[in-house]
């Protein structure tokens, strides 16, 4: 029984957070739908109508009734004045084969727009994936940024009092109101990153209601013991191998069809007419056939060599979704171990500085250390923040590319 992967891994994803935590994705209905609104999603959707239109055209093929009539007046010396006229009406005729091998382009081609146009619902949700976990990444280090200012008032508010009771030297109190101007600044500068970044997701994915405020980052979770079979379904569910298949499936049935054309459909037709007034009448079938040969040969060359082309292609693109692939999973063990080096990195240096403030409380330790080990905290923190949004997102990116998240066939 074939293991059903969106909610395997929906629940996987959920075990990232903790039991009252809410998963930090947005909500997947709202996710299809802005992405079945996006730009790039509407139009391979029409090429996709274009296409069946396009099928619908071979099907019916490319012969049309002619009809060709003309009317006379003639004068003949000494033998009158007649009215005389003659039409006809003529139609190719596909040979069968051609007739088969039409249909089996146009339902091609249509294979090929409807993976394009999944692909493209595919890379609109790769777009929205990196855009999403910009905005957390950002948040995630302004709320380290906003702590960090916290601390220094908090410090800055306790030396004032010592100050005023002479208990500490003015030096201290200017030190603590530099650090705390310093990473207030920083603070500007990554709230206005979560504004950036906050306001290009609004404005590329409209549809796609935003919080206020970006949700919290949990300690990411991956399905370990599945990534092997993932990076098997970006393969296996690859829509540009799919669309390049059909592509090439398509350019073979037209280059067959170029070569049956060497032999041209014939056109047949009746042909009515009457002269000297009605005094003869007659009717008959007509027939033509193009015999061009050049051109001909040229187009059928040309033809098998867009369809051996074709082949090349879909083997180039079958080694490079491969390569995304492996790249995906070589990309999240990367991004998981960093981020757990930087956890202990931030843990290691959290405890450090708070020996070093209980250190400074007994009076053993100098203010400037504990300013030198609050900065230290403070880049651990943050390099730990923008690893865990860097883990999240090489996760979901594989849970996208193996249609387990948002676009699931």
């Amino acid at each position: 029984m074939t293991p059903n992967w969106p909610i395997l891994m929906g629940a996987a994803l959920l075990a990232s957070t903790s039991a009252t935590a809410q998963s930090p994705l947005p909500p997947e209905a709202a996710v299809r739908e802005a992405l079945d609104q996006h730009p790039q999603v509407q139009a391979a959707l029409a090429r996709v109508a274009s296409a069946k239109a396009h099928a619908r055209g071979l099907r019916a093929g490319p012969h049309e009734v002619t009809v060709t009539g003309s009317y006379i007046r003639r004068s003949i010396d000494r033998d009158g004045k007649y009215d005389e006229y003659d039409a006809t009406v003529m139609k190719g005729i596909r040979l069968p084969a051609k007739v088969r091998l039409d249909a089996e382009a146009g339902d091609q081609g249509v294979v090929v727009a409807e993976n394009l146009a999944e692909d493209a619902r595919h890379q609109a949700a790769t777009a929205l994936n990196g855009l999403w976990w910009d905005w957390l990444a950002a948040a995630a280090e302004a709320q380290v940024d906003a702590e960090t200012v916290r601390n220094h008032q908090a410090m800055l508010t306790a030396l004032k009092r010592r100050l005023a009771l002479k208990d500490v030297a003015p030096l201290e109190v200017d030190q603590t109101a530099a650090a705390l101007a310093d990473a207030e600044t920083i603070l500007a500068q990554s709230n206005g990153a979560v504004a950036l970044a906050r306001a290009r997701l609004a404005t590329l994915f409209p549809g796609l209601a935003l919080p206020v405020s970006a949700p919290a980052l949990p300690l990411p979770e991956v399905a370990a013991d599945h990534l092997g079979e993932m990076a098997q379904q970006v393969i296996a569910r690859s829509h540009d191998i799919a669309a390049a298949n059909a592509e090439a499936a398509r350019l073979a049935a037209l280059a067959q069809r170029a070569k049956a054309d060497r032999i041209a459909d014939p056109n047949i037709g009746v042909r009515l007419f009457s002269e000297r007034n009605g005094a003869e009448r007659g009717a008959g079938v007509v027939m033509s056939v193009p015999l061009g040969i050049g051109a001909r040969r040229a187009a059928a060359d040309r033809a098998a060599a867009d369809a051996k082309a074709a082949t090349a292609e879909l083997a180039a693109v079958r080694a490079s979704v491969a390569e995304l692939a492996a790249t995906n999973l070589a990309d999240l063990e990367a991004k998981r171990s960093a981020w757990q080096f930087a956890q202990a990195a931030a843990d290691s240096q959290q405890a450090a500085l708070l020996r070093l403030k209980r250190g400074q409380a007994l009076g053993a330790i100098d203010l400037a250390d504990v300013l030198q080990a609050e900065r230290l905290a403070h880049a651990a923190a943050r390099v730990e923040a923008r690893a865990r949004a860097d883990t999240h997102r090489a996760w979901t990116k594989l849970l996208i590319d193996s249609h387990n998240l948002w676009i699931g066939d």
